[in-house]
């Protein structure tokens, strides 16, 4: 394989060569197809001038399109879907060859290729790391420990983290007060993590560093040749000899957050000779201190205003920059221009009236406390309470009190098995709606007349419609929609009196035909919750003389309880009177 990375001329007519990359192909390589050894060849000479294509487009010329054969392929093998990953990041165009040029400087070194028989590696950054797993052995007892130097301008500081087999951590951290190097940092780190797990007497401890250095030397695999790396390898050495058990693991930083996280901290910390640092407390906060989503411009104009003005007159901002107004066509994109209001488009179609801070504070008063205050906060006497057949609750107490107060005491009614439990399932869509909604248990009721609001507005999947608009024949308008209007109050004020009448007249006769065509969606929603039910379905003919069982329904009474056999039987099958209804006798 071979390749050529030129770039064209301020006149876009001449090309100057500026890599060039040769390679052979390995036996493997050699039976590929040959667009696959194509796109072999792109993820090569990709993965090998990353810094030139990374941040600038690249055109890639060649006889065929592997682009197209890597990211349009229905199929994706392993090998595919690794060039697929590979390329992405970079910006390649295709472009058709229709003359020789520097093509044929490629051809060249192509059928000149270098004798480096060794297959193409397209593994990812660090893979082989990221797929190891550690198995903790947490019955022997084993520490694990991690350390980390951190050297920068501010000063030198080391930190080290230790984990009990129970998942204990005890942090520590130390600021170099002399000049140190980062490799001497790093086994500074070291020390002090073995130091501390001497001081709890550990036996058996796991070490684990980001430095590539300290670890591989101390495992023996690299030669220390600075004269003061020698001093600390020897060092270390002599203070593992008290453990029964010790290893040494490389982990990459990512891993190592915590003690590279100590090590930094105490590199910052200006800490004097006597000076004694209090530790640090982490809290978690789960909601931000302030919150306002519509916040006041200091020029006084609504938070839309830009976008307002580019769907209105084409026009952007003053001194906004090219990447400004890239975005503000991007943002500009979801919104719709109705007049002079102007609504965003959600993900399911509905647009929403864009608002500034005075009305969004109007519509937070309204919903907490004005209208719907008093319909979720309202003091009053029930009038009717249904209970269970429970003694505590029917006893003379309870009836006393209800006939003083004029409450009607009721009593529920028995199972009833025969029932199609359609109420039970619209219970439990309310419920489910309470359990979202209340913080606590306590707080169930103040949450249902919007549990009842939120079901009765939406659409449901079983009818393609909202309860509201099947009862009333048109859909619920919520109060601050009238104050401050939306598109549809808009539509509607502009009808005159006799033709909102005529219009509503015309919604009440049409209902009728709506509840029809909601019934008809549900009975080719049931058909389709049928068709998946009965996906693993398989169909059986029972001919006269076979053997059959009878399955007992869980509504016959029986004495044996939870011990009662699901079926019965067998029995035999013959046709009686009625050939369309089975008969069955006993074996």
């Amino acid at each position: 394989m071979g390749c050529v990375l030129a770039q064209q001329d301020d006149t876009g007519k001449k090309e100057h060569a500026i890599y060039h990359l040769s390679k052979r192909f390995t036996d493997y390589e050699i039976k590929y197809s040959a667009l696959e050894r194509i796109c072999c060849a792109l993820a090569w000479a990709a993965h090998r001038l990353r810094q030139y294509m990374l941040y600038h487009t690249t055109w890639l010329v060649s006889k065929l399109d592997p682009i197209k054969y890597v990211f349009e392929k229905p199929g994706l093998s392993r090998r595919i879907a690794r060039w697929q990953v590979l390329l992405s990041e970079y910006d390649i165009e295709y472009v058709s060859q229709k003359a020789v040029k520097g093509s044929a400087i490629a051809d060249f070194l192509a059928d000149r290729a270098r004798d480096e028989y060794e297959p193409v590696s397209f593994e990812f950054p660090d893979e082989d790391l990221m797929t190891i797993s550690h198995v903790e052995e947490v019955k022997e007892g084993k520490w694990r420990v991690y350390f980390d130097g951190a050297s920068n301008l501010s000063g030198q500081g080391i930190g080290a983290v230790s984990v009990s087999p129970e998942e204990d951590y005890y942090p520590a951290t130390a600021r170099l007060k002399f000049p140190a190097t980062y490799n001497v940092a790093e086994y500074e780190a070291c020390v002090l993590v073995i130091q501390l797990a001497l001081e709890r007497k550990v036996k058996r401890v796991e070490i684990y560093g980001d430095s590539a250095l300290v670890i591989y030397q101390m495992k023996g695999e690299w030669q220390a040749r600075d004269p003061k790396l020698v001093l600390y390898k020897n060092y270390v050495s002599e203070l593992v000899k008290p453990f029964e058990k010790v290893t040494f693991h490389h982990l990459p930083r990512e891993d190592n957050q915590m003690a590279d996280a100590l090590a930094t901290v105490a590199s910052m910390f200006r800490i004097g000779a006597n000076t004694e640092i209090r530790p640090i407390h982490v809290q978690t906060k789960n909601l931000p201190a302030h919150v306002m989503s519509v916040e006041d411009e200091p020029d006084g104009n609504p938070w839309y205003f830009d976008i307002l003005q580019y769907l209105k007159r084409q026009v952007y901002p003053e001194h906004a920059t090219e990447v400004n107004r890239r975005t503000l066509r991007r943002m500009a994109s979801g919104y719709f221009l109705s007049g002079e209001t102007l609504y965003k488009k959600s993900r399911d179609g509905a647009l929403m009236r864009c608002v500034d801070s005075a009305e969004a504070r109007k519509i937070l008063k309204e919903i907490h406390g004005e209208s719907y205050g008093g319909h979720s906060n309202g003091y009053g006497l029930p009038e009717r309470i249904i209970t269970d057949n429970a003694s505590n609750l029917n006893r003379g107490l309870v009836e006393v009190t209800c006939k003083q107060f004029k409450i009607t005491y009721s009593n529920s009614t028995i199972y009833r098995p025969k029932m199609n439990g359609a109420v039970e399932a619209a219970n439990k869509n309310i419920k489910r709606i309470i359990e979202r909604m209340t913080v606590t248990y306590r707080d169930w009721h103040e949450k249902l007349p919007f549990a009842f609001h939120a079901y009765r507005t939406c659409v449901r999947t079983s009818t393609g419609a909202t309860p509201y608009s099947l009862v009333y024949g048109m859909e619920a308008v919520v109060p601050i929609e009238v104050e401050i209007p939306s598109l549809k109050i808009y539509r509607e004020l502009r009808l005159e009196e006799d033709e909102w009448i005529q219009e509503r007249i015309d919604q009440l006769n049409l209902i009728d035909e709506k509840r029809v065509t909601a019934i008809c969606h549900g009975q080719l929603y049931q058909r389709r919750m049928e068709r998946a039910y009965n996906k693993k379905v398989r169909p059986r003919q029972f001919k006269e003389g076979d053997l059959v069982l009878k399955r007992i329904f869980p509504d016959q009474r029986d004495p044996r309880g939870k011990w009662t056999p699901n079926w019965e039987g067998p029995y035999k099958k013959w046709t009686g009177k009625s050939s369309r209804v089975p008969s069955m006798q006993t074996q």
